[in-house]
C-alpha cells in the first residue's frame, strides 16, 4: 500500500518536472524573446485556428509571423527585445493588434478576442427608376439646404464679414492609467479554456461563492476576509477553553477568528500570492505543528502570521502549468482553510485533524480544463520544518468531468513526522465527492441541493508500531468518514446543511492534543498522552443555517455534538491550573497551580506534598454541546 501510494504521488511529479525543464524557445543564452498567447472567439469564447499573428518591430520595422493551432494557441519565437505592434488577423474577423514590449529571454503573454466581422450592406442597383428617382429628390434637397445655410451665413452689401466663431475647445484627455492597473476585458460566453471555468463551481464546500470581484485589475487582485463568532460550550468551562479542534477555542465570548488580507500577483506568467493571517488562527494554528522543535529559531513566530505566502511561474504548457513554492493550503479535508468557503463551521475530525498548511514546491499541472494533478515536495505533514530526516511527498488528482460533479484524490506518504522518532513514516489518503443533484436557482423554494462524502486511511510505521498491529508493535492507524448534505432555498439566500462523521485513531497520532496547561505539539501533556496503542474514537454531527444577502458576506448559526470514548472535552473545571499557566504544560501540576517538575504521577504526588489530593487535574468530559452565530465577510 505504501509503494503504490508514494508512486501515485512521485510519478506526477516527475511527468511536471519533465514538462517544466524541456527547451523553450528564445533561452537566456539567446537573449531573444518571444510572443505567446490564445485566439478566441469574442461571443462563445471557443479557439480560432488559422489566425495569422504578425509581429511587427517598431524599431526595426520588420515582420515575423506564426499561425494559431486547433486550440487557438500560438508563439511567435525568437524576437529581439523591444517594442512591437502584434496583430491577429483571419477571413470572417475584425483584425486586432495589441503594442507590447517583448523582454529578453523570456515570452509576453497576449490574448486575442476575436470578433465576427459584419458583411457590408449590399449595393444599391441605381438603375432601378424608383430607386434613382428617391436619390435625385434626395439631392435636390440636399442642394436647397446648402443654399438656405449659404444665405444665412453671408453678410448683407456693405457690411463687414461676421468674425468666425472661437473653434470648441479639445476636449480633456482622459486620465491615463498604467496598462498593469488597467482592469482587463470581460469574456462572454464560456470558457473553455482556463481550467474549471467551464461551469459554475461556487456550490462546493471548501470554494468560495464569490461570482464577482470588487476591484481586479491586471496586475493584482485584492482577497479581504473578515470571520467573527460568539460560541457557548454547554459544559460551561470556567476558563472559557475548548479544546480538540481547529475552529473552536473561547466559549462565552466574542472573538475575532480571522482576519486576512492579501491577494495575488500576475504579470507576463509571473505569479504570487500573500495572505496574511491574524485573530486567533494566528495562534492555534502553529501550536499544531511539531517541527519547530528541532533546532534553532523561531519558525512559529516567523510564520504565524502568513497562511498564504508563495510565489511561482506559469508555463503555457496544455491548459496551464503552474510552479509554486512557499506556503500553500493543504486540500486534504475537503474543507476550506477560510470558514466563509465552507458549508458548516465546525467541520468533522476527518477535516479538523488533517493538515491546513503546507511548506514546500508545488506543481500544477492541468492536462484539460477540466483536470489538474498536483504533486507536492514538502517539509512533511503541516510543518513549517523537517521534524527528522526526509522530505514529505504527495499530490492531489482534481477531476471536475461536469458542474455538478467533482472528485479529489489526496496522497501523503515518505515523510517522518513524529518529533524525535526520526524512525517512523507516515502514508495518508484522503478522497472526497461532491454531487450537486437539483439545480433551480430562480426558485422560491429549495433552489439547490448537494452533498459531500469524504473518506480517509493512513497509518504510521516503524520504530515500534504497525499499520496493522502485531508481533512487530501495537497498530497506529486513522480511519474516518464524514458525510454533509446541504439544500439552499429561496434563490440560493438561505442555506441548511446537516451532517458529521467519525474517526478512529489508534495511536492517537493525529487527535489534536487539548491546550491543557498551555500544551501543544511540542511539549505534548501527562493528562492527554499519544502513546502507542491508545484508542481515540470520535464521532460528531452539526446542523448549520446560514444567511447570505450578498455574495461577499454571511451569517450564521449551528449547533454541534461531539462525542468521545475517552475524557476529551473542556468540562466545567476547565483545563487551566490554578493561577493560570505555570510554564511547564510537560509535568502534572500541583493543585496550587505550581508545576510538579515531572510527567511521572508517583513522583508528582510526592514532589506536591500530599498524595493523589495534592495533583492539580484538568476536568475532561466525553461530550461537548456547542451553540455558535457569526458573520464572515470576504472581498
Amino acid at each position: 500500500m505504501t509503494r503504490n501510494l508514494l508512486i501515485s504521488a512521485v510519478v506526477p511529479a516527475c511527468i511536471a518536472f519533465q514538462l517544466a525543464s524541456a527547451p523553450i524557445p528564445g533561452s537566456a543564452q539567446e537573449l531573444l524573446g518571444g510572443v505567446d498567447g490564445v485566439t478566441r472567439e469574442s461571443g462563445s469564447g471557443q479557439p480560432v485556428a488559422q489566425v495569422r499573428i504578425t509581429a511587427h518591430n517598431l524599431t526595426k520595422g520588420t515582420d515575423s509571423t506564426a499561425v494559431s493551432g486547433a486550440d487557438g494557441t500560438f508563439t511567435v519565437a525568437r524576437l529581439e527585445p523591444g517594442p512591437y505592434q502584434v496583430a491577429a488577423a483571419r477571413d470572417g474577423f475584425v483584425r486586432s493588434t495589441a503594442n507590447v514590449e517583448v523582454p529578453a529571454a523570456g515570452n509576453y503573454r497576449v490574448d486575442f478576442l476575436l470578433a465576427a466581422a459584419v458583411p457590408p450592406a449590399p449595393a444599391v442597383d441605381a438603375s432601378d427608376s424608383a430607386v434613382a428617382a428617391e436619390l435625385a429628390a434626395l439631392k435636390k434637397r440636399i442642394e436647397q439646404l446648402e443654399a438656405a445655410q449659404q444665405a444665412r451665413t453671408t453678410p448683407a452689401a456693405g457690411t463687414s464679414a461676421a468674425s468666425p466663431a472661437p473653434a470648441a475647445a479639445p476636449p480633456a484627455p482622459a486620465a491615463s492609467i498604467p496598462e498593469a492597473l488597467q482592469s482587463p476585458e470581460s469574456t462572454p460566453g464560456v470558457d473553455n479554456f482556463t481550467p474549471f471555468a467551464y461551469g459554475d463551481f461556487t456550490w462546493l464546500n471548501g470554494t468560495s461563492r464569490n461570482k464577482d470581484t470588487v476591484l481586479d485589475t491586471k496586475f493584482f487582485t485584492p482577497e479581504v476576509r473578515f470571520d467573527t463568532h460568539f460560541m457557548t460550550d454547554f459544559n460551561q468551562p470556567r476558563d472559557h477553553t475548548m479544546g480538540g479542534s481547529t475552529e473552536s477555542f473561547r466559549s462565552g465570548e466574542f472573538q475575532l477568528e480571522q482576519v486576512s488580507v492579501g491577494g495575488d500577483f500576475h504579470w507576463q506568467n509571473v505569479r504570487g500570492r500573500i495572505l496574511m493571517m491574524d485573530g486567533l488562527f494566528a495562534t492555534t494554528t502553529p501550536r499544531n505543528d511539531p517541527s519547530p522543535g528541532n533546532g534553532q529559531w523561531d519558525l512559529r513566530n516567523a510564520y504565524r502570521y502568513i497562511s498564504e505566502g508563495w510565489g511561482g511561474y506559469h508555463f503555457n504548457v496544455n491548459h496551464g502549468l503552474n510552479i509554486d513554492a512557499g506556503i500553500f493550503v493543504s486540500y486534504i479535508g475537503l474543507f476550506s482553510y477560510y470558514n466563509f468557503d465552507n458549508w458548516t463551521y465546525q467541520p468533522s475530525y476527518v477535516s479538523s485533524n488533517t493538515p491546513w498548511f503546507f511548506n514546500g514546491l508545488r506543481i500544477q499541472w492541468f492536462p484539460t480544463n477540466k483536470l489538474k494533478i498536483e504533486p507536492w515536495i514538502i517539509n512533511g505533514w503541516q510543518s513549517y520544518a523537517r521534524a527528522n530526516g526526509r522530505h514529505g511527498f504527495g499530490g492531489q488528482i482534481l477531476w471536475r468531468p461536469y458542474e455538478w460533479l467533482s472528485l479529489v484524490f489526496n496522497n501523503y506518504g515518505n515523510g517522518t513526522d513524529d518529533l524525535g522518532i526520526p524512525g517512523r513514516s507516515r502514508i495518508h489518503t484522503d478522497d472526497s465527492l461532491e454531487v450537486r443533484y437539483y439545480n433551480n436557482p430562480q426558485s422560491t423554494g429549495a433552489s439547490k441541493m448537494a452533498f459531500s462524502f469524504t473518506a480517509d486511511a493512513g497509518c504510521e510505521y516503524g520504530s515500534g508500531v504497525t499499520c496493522h498491529g502485531g508481533a512487530a508493535g501495537p497498530k497506529q492507524a486513522f480511519l474516518g468518514w464524514m458525510l454533509y448534505n446541504r439544500i439552499w432555498f429561496y434563490k440560493d439566500l438561505l442555506g441548511l446543511t446537516l451532517g458529521g462523521g467519525m474517526m478512529n485513531n489508534p495511536g492517537r497520532y493525529l487527535t489534536l492534543l487539548p491546550p491543557i496547561n498551555g500544551a501543544d505539539a511540542i511539549s505534548g501533556s501527562p493528562y492527554f498522552t499519544e502513546n502507542p496503542g491508545q484508542q481515540a474514537h470520535m464521532w460528531d454531527s452539526t446542523v448549520t443555517l446560514q444567511y447570505m444577502p450578498r455574495q461577499y458576506i454571511t451569517w450564521w448559526g449551528e449547533v454541534g455534538y461531539r462525542h468521545s470514548d475517552v475524557p476529551y472535552f473542556s468540562g466545567r473545571g476547565g483545563i487551566t491550573p490554578p493561577g493560570g499557566n505555570n510554564g511547564s504544560p510537560a509535568s502534572y501540576a500541583c493543585s496550587s497551580g505550581a508545576s510538579s517538575g515531572t510527567n511521572d504521577l508517583a513522583a508528582a504526588e510526592t514532589a506536591c506534598g500530599g498524595g493523589i489530593g495534592s495533583v492539580w487535574f484538568p476536568d475532561l468530559r466525553r461530550s461537548q454541546v456547542v451553540l455558535s452565530v457569526g458573520v464572515l465577510v470576504k472581498f
